[in-house]
């Protein structure tokens, strides 16, 4: 009795959780609405390209700048003591810092060989090494919402976000109307440089540690947090470099429009119902690690999470296929609706996706980093031939499909260490909830694909119905 009243009580915290970062994302939507909207109708689908162009290269430098600080540093926060957490969150903001710099003066050194490879020629080398100082405050501000989200300050993170979303568009609005095409890489650096002040105003007090921390010291205890994040720093420098040579090769292969729409969609998909992700991993992460040496807690939580997922991602998908064409029309502009079957069924991937990403985190928790670069790389490449593959012989809707069966094929990876390596299995009461939720999704994308959208309405409606029963069944 007493362990189905924590569990229920844990559901609640999650769902509270999530409906705080809900309307976080949502609040974001709003903005990227506006953004998108008047870039396509400003600037069109080129600016579309270069803004996938650059936030792809920050986020390739970035991840190799950052060495895996980011999570590292909340699985060692979540773990320590009274007596050790301030030491280490300092050492956490030194790092940062210290990488920072480091990705800073590592992307000024690789602009021209960026602005060649992604444009075959020099003329945007400027633009590069001006993203410099993004890729510094980016490092920045990894760090400090390790710090946040390790110690489960959620409230202030997601002001942080929320001030960085707002700030950048209003400062971002004025450039596209009078630069456009020119406002690309100012916007980028606005939104920046906004959230990185945030996190300075916003940033969590905690009393120094009893000694003076030497530099020495500061060395020597990063040096052991980041044994993690050797692994996580290649994996990400992997994951995002297979995403560059991606954009690179679409827009090599059929032009910066056809670039502009692949972003156009895949945003779509990872921001608008990817919200769920980013609102349960908030809590799962940092949950999962304090108890990760614990292998029947650690398989009761990924038992739950799924769940708890699948109940919240399930009407999300069904609803974004049913108004897929009319959310494209209002985002973008109607020759973006080229994109509709790549979003339908890559956001019916997103169930595979879900599956993955619960059983993934348990290999983050236990820093098992090996496991971890070899699950990472080898879905990224499955990915990477996957996308031209299909791209090449189906189209935008190729995209779509092949969406679905990269996360398909990171489920059974993942599913495999899980099982394999972990001694674990997922609770055989999650599996038709689990069939339940595929079908759904691939039906509704299906219809939406091969009839109309608007006709995915039925699966819509009767997935909220049972996610609502799931739901307030796990919360008595």
């Amino acid at each position: 009795m007493g362990a189905t009243v924590r569990r229920n009580s844990l559901n609640l915290a999650i769902l509270k959780l999530s409906g705080l970062f809900g309307g976080l994302q949502v609040t974001g939507i709003l903005c990227s609405v506006v953004r998108s909207k008047l870039v396509a109708v400003w600037i069109g689908a080129a600016g579309m390209g270069l803004f996938g162009i650059f936030n792809t290269a920050i986020e390739m430098i970035c991840s190799l700048s950052m060495f895996g600080l980011r999570e590292s540093a909340v699985r060692n926060i979540a773990q320590a003591d009274a007596s050790s957490l301030p030491k280490i969150v300092k050492v956490v903001r030194r790092w940062a810092m210290m990488l920072g710099v480091v990705g800073m003066l590592l992307t000024l050194c690789c602009s021209g060989l960026l602005s060649r490879i992604s444009f075959d020629t020099a003329s945007y080398t400027w633009a590069f090494a001006l993203l410099s100082i993004i890729v510094f405050t980016n490092v920045m501000n990894g760090g400090e919402s390790a710090v946040f989200q390790g110690l489960r300050r959620y409230r202030k993170l997601a002001y942080c976000s929320m001030a960085g979303t707002i700030g950048g568009l209003a400062v971002s609005v004025p450039m596209f109307y009078y630069w456009r095409i020119d406002s690309v890489v100012p916007s980028i650096m606005a939104y920046g440089i906004i959230t990185w002040l945030a996190m300075g105003v916003y940033r969590e007090r905690v009393d120094g540690p009893d000694e003076e921390l030497s530099l020495k010291a500061t060395v020597d205890i990063g040096r052991k947090m980041l044994s993690l994040g050797f692994y996580l720093t290649v994996t990400g420098f992997v994951a995002n470099a297979i995403s560059y040579v991606m954009m690179a090769y679409l827009n090599n292969y059929a032009g910066t429009d056809a670039a502009g729409y692949y972003q156009a969609g895949f945003t779509l998909v990872n921001r608008y119902v990817g919200l769920v992700f980013t609102a349960i991993s908030m809590e799962y992460y940092p949950r999962l690690s304090a108890v990760a040496a614990h292998r029947r807690r650690v398989a009761t939580y990924v038992t739950n999470q799924l769940f708890i997922a699948m109940a919240m991602l399930v009407p999300v998908v069904t609803v974004f296929i049913c108004c897929s064409d009319f959310i494209v029309k209002l985002l973008y502009r109607s020759d973006f609706v080229v994109i509709v079957p790549f979003v339908i069924w890559a956001a019916a991937g997103t169930v595979f996706r879900g599956i993955s990403w619960c059983m993934a985190f348990v290999i983050l928790a236990k820093g098992d980093g090996k496991a971890y670069l070899a699950t990472e790389t080898l879905s990224g490449v499955i990915s990477v031939a996957l996308n031209i593959l299909l791209f090449r012989s189906l189209g935008f809707a190729g995209l779509g499909l092949a969406y679905v069966l990269w996360y398909l094929c990171y489920t059974l990876i993942v599913g495999v260490v899980y099982s394999r390596r972990y001694g674990m299995r997922i609770s055989r009461e999650f599996w038709p909830f689990g069939g339940y939720s595929l079908a759904m999704c691939l039906g509704a994308a299906w219809t939406g694909v091969a009839v109309s959208p608007y006709l995915a309405l039925p699966f819509a409606v009767v997935s909220a119905v049972v996610s609502f029963r799931v739901l307030r069944r796990k919360l008595m």
